[in-house]
């Protein structure tokens, strides 16, 4: 592990990858998985909100950015992400520790939480893109979209795409309600390169995983906490995740302040509110 100013940076072989990740902050560890093409750096915001109560671990997701694939034409699937950050963990610390799983790290976490039970004490999966938590019509519904996503990438590229994918996941691109002074988020080749990998790979992914309910149902070692957007609209997709995770836990469904994506555009808010979460859950 290197260090970069108050960034400590390490890479980790895991089958079929190398993960970089960085560790920033002191406290008890808090492991961030992220949503999207996110990578390490995508919610550096929030992170510095709350660096000053946790240890933050951030990650590239395997094929996104820094971590290299041994065959990038393999997709990964959500056991193997799992699996990144079982080692990954297992590596950092010998405690249970916090987590925050965003969209698709949302059901990272997870698939974390039913195969390595005592490895987090408290899971906040916020809006999870786990089409198995749905009753069954919804459920072959949103499979569907999520399918036909990918034939609108591969036949008319990502532009065309963006908008389509707001809509399921219930972002308004008009609606500019953030915080002042974020860290600018630039359509760079690297992003557009995630992004890629993102719809073609782990949508897949999504549509393949079949995580079974009662797996969830039965958790006793980690505590989970279902999360949404206040802003997401409570008809879409991961909205509706959310609420049957929380059916299914039997527990109350917490709102965070903005939309899906509310830990980028409403990082101190956010934090707030995940350090408040935290502390009533541990």
């Amino acid at each position: 592990m290197t260090t970069t100013q108050s960034t400590r940076t390490g890479t980790l072989s895991v089958p079929g990858a190398d993960l970089y990740y960085e560790v920033r902050g002191t406290g008890p560890l808090l492991l961030i998985s992220q949503s999207g093409e996110g990578d390490a750096n995508r919610s550096s915001d929030l992170v510095d909100h709350l660096t000053a109560d946790y240890t933050v671990v951030t990650y590239d997701r395997r094929g996104l950015s820094r971590s290299t694939l041994t065959d990038p034409a393999r997709p990964g699937t959500l056991p193997e992400h799992a699996d990144d950050v079982h080692r990954l963990l297992a590596t950092l610390t010998d405690e249970p520790a916090l987590m925050l799983g965003c969209s698709l790290g949302a059901v990272i976490g997870l698939h974390l939480a039913v195969r390595h039970p005592t490895q987090v004490r408290v899971l906040v999966a916020h809006e999870p893109v786990a089409p198995w938590l749905l009753p069954t019509n919804e459920r072959a519904h949103h499979e569907r979209e999520l399918l036909e996503l990918q034939g609108t990438y591969r036949t008319d590229g990502l532009s065309a795409v963006f908008p389509q994918i707001a809509r399921v996941l219930g972002i308004d691109p008009a609606n500019q309600d953030t915080e002042p002074d974020l860290t600018p988020q630039p359509m760079t080749s690297q992003r557009i390169a995630n992004f890629g990998l993102f719809i073609r790979h782990d949508f897949t992914a999504v549509v393949r995983d079949t995580l079974p309910v009662t797996d969830i149902a039965g958790l006793t070692e980690t505590r989970i906490v279902p999360a949404a957007g206040r802003t997401t609209p409570g008809t879409v997709f991961d909205y509706r995740c959310a609420e049957e995770l929380a059916r299914l836990r039997d527990t109350e469904l917490i709102e965070f302040p903005g939309g899906h994506n509310g830990n980028t555009t409403h990082p101190a808010a956010y934090a707030t509110e995940l350090r408040r979460v935290l502390r009533d859950a541990d």
